[in-house]
């Protein structure tokens, strides 16, 4: 027995994070395999005729203590990792792939599903359990069931390597972010900087034995030096360093990773029958295929295309006015940008941050969960935890019933990925008769405290944090019977609906009383500051909507296509962006080799996702607005019908079950003010 195996034995049966050793985990790993082999042979080998019960249900009931071991392990190599970390998940990621193949290609399993579904018409099953038996089946003729044995060895080597070069692009991206320091000691060169930033930097020099001020690729350091640094020269290089992630032909560069994922993936497809990856990807989303996707992308950009090259005319006009500026270069863009809103809406990000402090934030987010959905958050010390900065909270109904245990962890360091994300420790699920709760927890980059000030968020870092706690409100509020079916398993392209129409909240006067107060003297955030934002909230949209638009491109051109004759990255890459290019090509800079959303995430074929969700949040949100943005009666259908039903229905379904009709992506312009107002 180890740590790792289950029951923990700990309170709520939460991850023992303070007992677990590194070296523990490739033991256990190989145990929980082992358990989970001995679970499917069970089914196999029992000699009762095919069930649902005694096949499907118990197919996904298996390997509870292998995934809850990988949960742990995974979510620490994103946000907790070492050396060692990384040594083991490249020594249990071709193990996972080899088990995951073992199970999609036991043909004598898949005869038993098969005979299950086969049947399907005399079973009289419920809603989710049918989904279940559809999901099952898929998820053995979709990766290769059906292959004769030659071709599911090639599949096996596939997936194994696949696996490796997936961890082996994230390696270097966080080894290239935390290699790189732009140590300045002339006070000139931070000029403009906010003095909030200006101390981080200090204090970060400080902490590493240096004088002077030293800017990182971290968010928080990266993004307020763009915005704000007066210094043109020096914004140049830290935008090219940021860039250029993976882009050096060194031992860190992923340019040949990017092109062999391509093709395996492209490979993969093909030999399941599949035209290409996208359409193997998209066969199980509301998007269906890459035509649809395609359509979809050049829709909004027919939209959102005069919209950007108007704004950005307008930012370059005003950059040369300003400081005469010939050519708008990426390392002007946030510097400009900002200066052109403090123009037009005489709104800065360093009047708001004051109404902001992180405390504050989380604290609105919780009364926001609470008066939508009657949740409580109590703060709790008697959960083990990864690192200090850890907040743990657990989360009640207004029965006082256990709903959730949620862990929140907000600030950057060394081992931690860039971004912010939602992932979970434990899921949710009905077994023996009794519903287990989730373990839910949201990870973000968010600007430290300093000596002088607390943790202050911008804007967006208020917006980041609403949307990872939509998510994580779709992880708790998880009711279904089977764990596979559960929370945040949705089809990919409706998983962002619950986090993105959170962000509205933000916007509102009703809501952002209710947190936002200054953190010195208490002071409710002005009124006057409130339309501000509102007003602001579709500055530069059109753009953004570009940028957007610009990575379901690129997405779409590495898997929407057989990619066996690019050799090179970057010229590819320069194509899919063509149609919505604003500014210069940087010559040094590659997006692709640093895209891990699509090359080391789940995101490939998928990156519309984010458009396509905010579609559906902008028509959702409309419908709250009409009955008042707090209204009982709309949370609890949004409650019923999407958050708490995981993947146990049709995403349209249940999406016309809340709102009472298909989404209108007319909702959405209005929003961005692509369109006029109704």
């Amino acid at each position: 027995m180890t740590i790792l195996n289950q029951p923990f034995g700990t309170k709520y049966n939460s991850a023992p994070f303070s007992k677990i050793k590194d070296e523990d985990f490739l033991p256990a790993f190989k145990t929980a395999i082992k358990k989970a082999k001995s679970e499917i042979d069970a089914i196999v080998n029992n000699e009762a005729n095919p069930t649902f019960e005694n096949t499907i249900e118990a197919l996904d009931y298996s390997g509870e203590e292998l995934d809850r071991i990988s949960s742990i392990f995974f979510n620490l190599n994103s946000a907790e990792t070492n050396d060692k970390i990384q040594k083991i998940a490249q020594e249990v990621s071709p193990l996972l792939s080899e088990f995951s193949n073992d199970i999609t290609l036991n043909e004598d399993l898949f005869k038993r599903v098969k005979a299950v579904y086969d049947s399907k018409s005399d079973l009289d099953l419920t809603t989710e359990e049918e989904t279940l038996l559809d999901k099952k089946y898929k998820g053995f003729s979709r990766n290769g069931a059906n292959l004769p044995k030659d071709k599911k060895e090639k599949l096996r080597a596939i997936d194994k390597e696949l696996s490796q070069l997936k961890l082996k692009f994230g390696e270097h991206i966080l080894a290239e972010t935390n290699k790189f320091e732009m140590h300045l000691t002339d006070e000139s060169e931070v000029s403009g900087l906010p003095d909030g930033a200006k101390e981080a930097a200090k204090q970060l020099a400080e902490s590493k034995g240096k004088d002077g001020w030293l800017i990182t690729l971290d968010y928080p350091s990266y993004i307020p030096f763009m915005t704000y640094a007066d210094n043109r020269e020096l914004r140049e290089k830290l935008s090219k360093a940021f860039g250029s992630k993976g882009f050096h032909n060194d031992e860190l560069d992923n340019q040949d990773i990017v092109l062999r994922i391509a093709n395996l993936r492209f490979e993969r497809a093909q030999l399941l029958g599949y035209k290409t990856h996208a359409h193997f990807v998209l066969e199980e989303r509301m998007a269906e295929t890459p035509e649809k996707v395609n359509a979809f992308l050049e829709e909004l950009l027919e939209k959102a295309k005069p919209a950007a090259e108007n704004e950005f005319k307008k930012l370059e006009s005003f950059a040369k006015d300003l400081d005469h500026i010939d050519q708008l270069q990426k390392w002007d863009s946030a510097y400009y940008s900002e200066k052109l809103k403090q123009k037009l809406f005489d709104l800065d990000d360093e009047k708001l941050k004051p109404y902001f402090k992180l405390e504050n934030v989380i604290n609105g987010a919780f009364i926001v969960a609470k008066k939508l959905y009657g949740l409580q958050f109590e703060d709790i010390k008697t959960i083990d935890k990864y690192h200090k900065d850890v907040l743990t909270y657990k989360v009640t109904d207004s029965e006082g019933e256990l709903v959730s245990i949620f862990y929140a962890d907000f600030f950057p360091r060394a081992g931690k990925r860039n971004g912010a994300w939602m992932t979970s420790y434990k899921p949710q699920m009905v077994k023996n008769g009794e519903n287990e709760r989730p373990h839910v927890s949201i990870v973000c980059n968010f600007t430290k405290p300093t000596k002088s000030k607390p943790s202050l968020l911008t804007f967006n870092e208020v917006t980041t944090l609403f949307h990872e706690f939509g998510h994580a409100l779709h992880g708790m509020l998880a009711n279904t019977t089977y764990p596979s079916l559960s929370g945040t398993n949705v089809y990919w392209d409706f998983v962002e609906l619950p986090s993105q129409v959170l962000e509205n909240w933000c916007y509102e006067e009703e809501s952002l009383k209710l947190f936002a107060t200054h953190y010195e003297t208490g002071e409710v955030i002005p009124m006057d500051l409130i339309e501000k934002i509102k007003a602001s909230s579709t500055f530069h949209e059109g753009m953004q909507t570009l940028r957007q638009i610009s990575f379901g491109l690129l997405d779409m051109a590495w898997h929407g296509i057989d990619p066996s004759t690019i050799s090179d990255v970057k010229q590819h890459e320069l194509k899919a962006f063509e149609g919505t290019k604003l500014y210069p090509d940087v010559g040094e800079n590659c997006m692709s080799t640093a895209f891990a959303h699509i090359f080391q995430g789940g995101y490939s074929s998928g990156y519309y996702s984010y458009k396509w969700a905010e579609v559906l949040d902008a028509d959702a949100f409309e419908y709250f607005k009409e009955e008042g943005i707090f209204s009982k009666t709309v949370a609890e259908k949004f409650k019923s019908f999407v958050l708490s039903q995981g993947g146990t229905e049709n995403p349209m379904v249940l999406y016309k079950k809340f709102r009472g009709k298909e989404p209108q992506p007319d909702a959405l312009l209005r929003r961005a003010g692509l369109i006029e107002k109704r």
